[in-house]
């Protein structure tokens, strides 16, 4: 299978460095797998990223959707002359998880010249689904 992204030598140490500073680095987001037409990123279930039950926050689940979607639109527009920027996610929380880690997969389900629509499954450590988000990206000329 062709690769879908504009560079193909992005290694995954430099995407996890892209985080330093945000909210991916400050929720434990790290990256773990680049394929050729999806990635990969894992998050602590830990005191960053439950509610008060002890339970994933949901918001915490649709951070994660939302960071591995957007780089994944950011690696296959040309950054010299496209941005892209999230113009709508939703979220279906289906299982609770109280520990260990939680694991995002997103595929594209749609690459169009102006938005990119992802689908992102969420499970934990025992491969259960946790969240099933989808994410569409607006993709903008730079000015």
């Amino acid at each position: 299978m062709k690769a879908i992204w504009h560079s193909t030598d992005v290694s995954l140490e430099q995407l996890n460095e892209m985080g330093a500073g945000t909210m991916a680095e400050t929720l434990g987001m790290e990256f773990t797998e680049i394929g050729p037409d999806y990635l990969r990123i894992m998050m602590p279930v830990d005191q960053r990223t439950v509610q008060p039950y002890g339970l994933l926050h949901g918001g915490a689940s649709v951070a994660l959707a939302e960071t591995v979607g957007s780089v994944g639109s950011g690696l296959i527009i040309d950054p010299a002359k496209y941005i892209c920027v999230g113009m709508e996610i939703n979220a279906n929380h289906i299982r609770g998880v109280k520990s260990g880690y939680v694991h995002a997969l997103a595929k594209p389900l749609h690459i169009g010249s102006t938005s990119h629509v992802w689908e992102i499954r969420i499970t934990d450590d025992e491969h259960k689904l946790v969240c099933a988000s989808r994410l569409t990206v607006a993709i903008l000329a730079k000015r």
